[in-house]
């Protein structure tokens, strides 16, 4: 009787467990997995290109994509290994010609448990040779400044931002891949965003995304001339 009980016991627990795990989602497959479908793949002639990042990215103003064949990855919050158990269904299975890759900042801010700034840089090249070898050009994009973050403090990001921006640009070098740096054009002197970019020292305006969408069109003109 003791024995049966005990593996009743077992069998509600892990049915419990089995239950939470599909109903988690860590890597919120689910967000996209319907449009993902709806869109296809590319026509005759498509220079489609993918922007996979955080809340920087989906926070972009939808005029920005439309008319255009830029398709938004964005998932506000994320980090770096959630991007990177996405990355198949969000990037890949859709046939860029480019992906432009924005991420790290959720990962310093601990979002979803510790990280050295050397685990980030390590995803974000596990994505990049991801796209390579599935025939897609990434774009290495710098992390934005923060100065701090709102929702945790004292993280000093503006003094880790820079660092794992060298260890990205220095990756993107010896893959012989575009690198393109918002920090440096975007940056202060405290290594945060000025206040006419931002709302909170991390999230931007729309004169910030002014900024961040000339850089990038400038990014991407210039490495589709790569991919043709």
């Amino acid at each position: 009787m003791f024995l049966k009980k005990i593996s009743l016991v077992l069998l509600f627990a892990f049915f419990s467990f089995s239950n939470s795990a599909k109903a988690q989602d860590w890597a919120n497959l689910a967000k996209y997995q319907a449009n993902n479908e709806k869109i296809g793949s590319p026509i005759a002639n498509e220079n489609r290109v993918v922007f996979m990042g955080n809340s920087i990215t989906e926070g972009w103003s939808k005029s920005f994509f439309e008319g255009k064949p830029y398709i938004n990855r964005g998932i506000g919050g994320q980090t770096t290994p959630q991007m990177l158990l996405r990355f198949r269904q969000d990037v890949i299975a859709l046939n860029p010609k480019i992906v432009l890759i924005l991420a790290g900042t959720n990962d310093i801010a601990g979002n979803t448990g510790p990280m050295t700034l050397e685990q980030i840089r390590d995803n974000i090249l596990s994505m990049v040779e991801l796209a390579e070898s599935n025939g897609i050009l990434p774009i290495v994009c710098s992390v934005l400044p923060a100065y701090d973050y709102p929702w945790r403090p004292g993280l000093n990001p503006n003094i880790k931002i820079p660092e794992l921006n060298s260890m990205l640009s220095k990756m993107a070098e010896e893959k012989k891949v575009p690198y393109l740096d918002y920090f440096k054009i975007m940056a202060d002197d405290r290594n945060g965003l000025p206040k006419e970019l931002t709302t909170d020292e991390v999230h931007l305006t729309e004169k910030g995304y002014e900024i961040l969408g000339k850089l990038a069109e400038e990014a991407i003109d210039k490495s589709l001339s790569m991919v043709k």
